[in-house]
């Protein structure tokens, strides 16, 4: 008798590369690579106001058929305020990303205002000092000073919530 194969884990990278590669092919992107480098492609100063929602392509004309694939149209969502700046800068975010990918794939900008959807947490706040103060006082059998305070702000973010 036969024993079946041992399945053995997949590594998560194959698993997720897969569904996120469909994710960003729904997107139109070939690769992920365009929203990950976004960054290194644009340049930090143009990333820190608007980054790639979507590459929209054109369905192509029976006569325009013969000739290849026609530029696409990348969507940028970007803040308000720079949105002009963005603007302007179109043409130098099309020429950096076509450089990138190696083909001219992309013709036109579309801008979307809308906030950015970084990892920009909003600031912590800070723990209530005399709640920290109290929570210390109950603590006297801890002799180290850096453990104590830690321990009062702990104590004082639960009190808190």
């Amino acid at each position: 008798m036969n024993k079946p194969a041992r399945s053995f884990a997949k590594p998560l990278r194959d698993v997720a590369g897969k569904i996120v590669g469909q994710a960003f092919t729904r997107q139109g992107f070939a690769s992920a690579e365009l929203v990950t480098r976004w960054s290194e492609i644009v340049g930090p100063e143009i990333a820190a106001h608007c980054e790639p929602i979507k590459l929209q392509w054109q369905r192509p004309s029976p006569a325009a058929l013969s000739g290849g694939q026609e530029p696409g149209t990348l969507v940028l969502r970007v803040e308000g305020p720079a949105a002009i700046e963005i603007q302007h800068l179109a043409n130098v975010i099309c020429e950096r990303v076509n450089r990138f990918v190696g083909w001219r794939s992309v013709a036109r900008i579309a801008l979307r205002q809308a906030p950015l959807r970084r990892g920009e947490r909003r600031p912590r706040r800070g723990a209530d000092a005399a709640a920290m103060a109290r929570i210390a006082a109950t603590l006297p059998s801890i002799a180290d000073d850096g453990l104590k305070q830690a321990l009062a702000r702990l104590g004082a973010a639960i009190k808190k919530s």
